[in-house]
């Protein structure tokens, strides 16, 4: 009998089940059956041609027109090029050297077309595009049926197709045993829900549109009732562990009465929060979020007084050095020198020297350093804390849940943790990913914050990129800095497939003059210093191959103004506080994703001008890439763009390692279109765990959630 963990390769064969593993994922019985359709198609209906975005890899049903074959210009060998339509917009199908798929696609046949959608010449093409054209052999009566069956499209790649998925599938369709429910006999009734084996069944194998769409329902409702299970199950479990409350007391109120300038409403009112929690005997698991430069950090310090109260220590836990060594310097300035030596503040990063690295490392043992900050280096097995009373994590969504999780066991007992993140969350997003953590969200910005101005800037028009160099001109004689960012350190750094990008082949252009190549922050800086607006002007780069001591003096140099403008990758993206830097250039803007972005941007208006930031992009217009610089211009409010970003680049892993982006592990949920339902099966399973916390009630349900948290915990062993 097929078991849900059942790797596919008795299923499927060696050589297939390597290819499903190797490019999608796909290892286990269950990770193909839980591998839906995006989407449904019918071999009578045609793909809207015009509405494909050019970029996008899609499968369309189309009809072949016209097949021509000629030589290329130049060079050896033909192409074949096969012109389909859906009735209103064409495409062209090119072939390289594959003159005898002549004889498959005649005109008038009809079939599925795979690839990925690029302009030449002003026209749409597939290059090389899968294909599997549709029978004629059949009767009258089986072609009507055939025809309206809906075709489910898989998402695929360029070396797995949707019909081969599709063929596995219903490989495992007909010899899988009947699959037991998991949810409650009244959840499923309460709600009209489809059995968990009519569902899993329906949505691969549907006979009309409806069953597939009250099976997509069905699951969606169950992905969420089980996911809501699993974080209130752990929010249970939380309250139920005992540690060592922390009270706030002279320590606090002597640094608040030094202060030189007042609390927002926000910093206070989320202080007494954070007081109340720790005051508690079971740990703190608080979320605090708020935009860039919404002071976070101070309320984060605040915290850290109280805990030093009670001669407790707190670990401040940064993604980078450079954002270590900032916070180092943030804290110490915040509290002051003589009451930083009083903590013992230390910093503990990979890069200390043998002699720091050991002083830190007793500083800590010994109870000495109260406040300590570092990067994983706080993780290493040789850091052990004399009393660990509470865990800050800096920019969460940059580190998995196996890092947190692993400097919180440092504690003799367990510490009270609070994550930060300055990439807003929506409520929604909180409760469905977050559901196991309290939120707190900072809303207002300091005084004295100003707007920062963002562009759009076609680097294909000579004359804008001219601008923008100028503008950074203007900004440092007015004495002023300024940022260049790029997404590369030098042309040897290898560049993924999908971060490129390129257009199709086609028989006139190299691959390189698809696209003019990515800026680098080498290459930037060597270009630069030799624009004319730009000379006599201090330009230095910054990148993560420095080590760390060249890294700190660059920074220290540009924070001390030595520098004016500063060519960096992505390490400046969080916590880089330079408020005398007015101007940002992103280059390739379409290479980062909205919150990165908007990271980014946060970096320049923290003083007290106004920040300008210019996103340089080669991206077509109507193109996804395009979409999202544009996003980012149009509003700073860093809600809206986070909503954004989810849709298009989903939730990230929710019960295990990944954060953000990537494969999201929400299979049909989506956390914007579905937050009332998300919010409903989260009500019910408060209900079902309320009235039976243990499941004895209900096995098949704590099977399942037994399930989900091996696989959570199968992620963290492989990160």
């Amino acid at each position: 009998m097929l078991l849900p963990n059942d790797s596919l390769t008795a299923l499927l064969g060696d050589r297939t089940s390597k290819a499903f593993a190797k490019h999608l994922g796909l290892k286990t019985v269950s990770d193909l059956l839980q591998h839906f359709p995006r989407r449904y198609s019918s071999r009578g209906e045609l793909t809207p041609i015009a509405e494909i975005p050019i970029g996008e890899a899609v499968t369309v049903v189309a009809d072949v027109v016209d097949v021509r074959e000629r030589y290329m210009r130049g060079k050896s060998g033909n192409i074949l090029e096969v012109r389909i339509t859906d009735g209103e917009g064409f495409l062209s199908a090119t072939f390289f050297n594959q003159a005898w798929r002549a004889k498959e696609l005649k005109p008038g046949s009809r079939g599925l077309f795979a690839g990925k959608i690029s302009s030449y010449q002003g026209k749409l093409q597939l290059s090389h595009p899968d294909y599997e054209l549709f029978a004629e052999d059949i009767d009258e009566a089986d072609a009507k049926r055939w025809a309206e069956l809906p075709i489910p499209i898989y998402p695929a790649s360029s070396k797995v197709t949707t019909w081969m998925i599709g063929r596995a599938i219903g490989v495992l369709l007909d010899v899988l045993p009947s699959i037991a429910e998991e949810l409650p006999a009244e959840v499923v009734k309460s709600n009209a829900l489809l059995s968990l084996d009519e569902a899993i069944r329906f949505i691969h194998r549907p006979e009309n549109d409806h069953q597939w769409q009250t099976a997509r329902d069905t699951l969606r409702f169950h992905e969420a009732f089980l996911l809501q299970s699993t974080l209130l199950k752990r929010r249970s479990e939380n309250a139920t562990i005992t540690t060592t409350p922390r009270v706030a007391g002279d320590l606090l109120a002597g640094f608040d009465a030094k202060l030189p300038f007042k609390l927002t409403a926000g910093q206070v009112s989320i202080g007494n929060e954070l007081l109340e929690d720790l005051g508690q005997d079971h740990p703190m698991h608080r979320m605090l979020q708020g935009e860039v430069g919404s002071g976070k950090t101070l309320v984060a310090v605040r915290a850290m007084l109280a805990v030093a109260q009670s001669g407790g220590q707190s670990a401040l836990l940064a993604p980078t050095e450079v954002l270590a060594a900032q916070h180092m310097r943030s804290i110490r300035n915040t509290l002051g020198d003589e009451l930083a030596d009083q903590l013992g503040l230390t910093l503990l990063t990979g890069q200390l020297g043998t002699a720091q690295h050991k002083r830190a490392l007793l500083q800590i043992v010994s109870g000495k350093a109260q406040i300590v900050v570092g990067t994983h280096a706080l993780i290493s097995s040789k850091v052990e804390f004399f009393d660990l009373g509470l865990v800050v994590i800096d920019e969460q969504h940059r580190f998995g849940v196996e890092q947190r999780e692993a400097l919180r066991l440092k504690g003799k007992k367990p510490p009270h943790v609070l994550t930060m993140t300055a990439t807003p969350i929506p409520r929604t997003l909180a409760v469905s990913v977050f559901g196991d953590l309290d939120i707190s969200t900072l809303t207002e910005l300091p005084a004295g914050r100003q707007p920062i101005s963002t562009y759009v800037v076609q680097q294909s028009q000579a004359a804008l990129v001219a601008r923008t160099w100028a503008r950074i001109a203007e900004e440092v004689a007015n004495g002023r800095q300024a940022f260049v960012v790029c997404s590369r350190i030098d042309e040897s750094e290898t560049v993924s497939e999908e971060e490129v990008a390129l257009e199709a082949e086609n028989d006139e252009l190299e691959l390189t003059e698809k696209r003019p190549p990515l800026a680098t922050v080498v290459g930037m800086t060597a270009a630069l210093q030799e624009v004319e607006v730009l000379k006599g002007l201090r330009i230095e780069m910054l990148h993560g191959r420095m080590t760390s001591e060249e890294k700190d003096d660059v920074m220290n140099r540009f924070a001390g103004r030595e520098i004016d403008v500063l060519i960096s990758t992505t390490v400046i993206e969080v916590g880089v506080d330079v408020p005398n830097a007015t101007v940002m250039a992103v280059i390739d803007a379409d290479r980062f994703g909205i919150s990165q972005l908007h990271q980014l941007r946060g970096r320049v208006g923290r003083g007290g001008n106004a920040g300008l930031c210019l996103l340089l992009t080669a991206a077509e217009q109507g193109s996804v890439a395009l979409e999202r610089v544009n996003a980012v211009a149009s509003t700073l409010d860093g809600f809206k763009l986070s909503e954004i970003d989810l849709e298009l680049r989903r939730e990230g892993d929710v019960l295990g390692a990944n954060q953000s982006g990537g494969r999201s592990s929400l299979k049909l949920l989506r956390v914007i279109r579905d937050a009332e339902l998300i919010q409903e099966a989260r009500r019910q399973a408060e209900q079902i765990l309320n009235a039976d916390p243990t499941l004895e009630k209900n096995p098949q349900l704590a099977a399942a959630l037994a399930q989900l948290e091996e696989s959570a915990q199968d992620n963290l062993s492989k990160n």
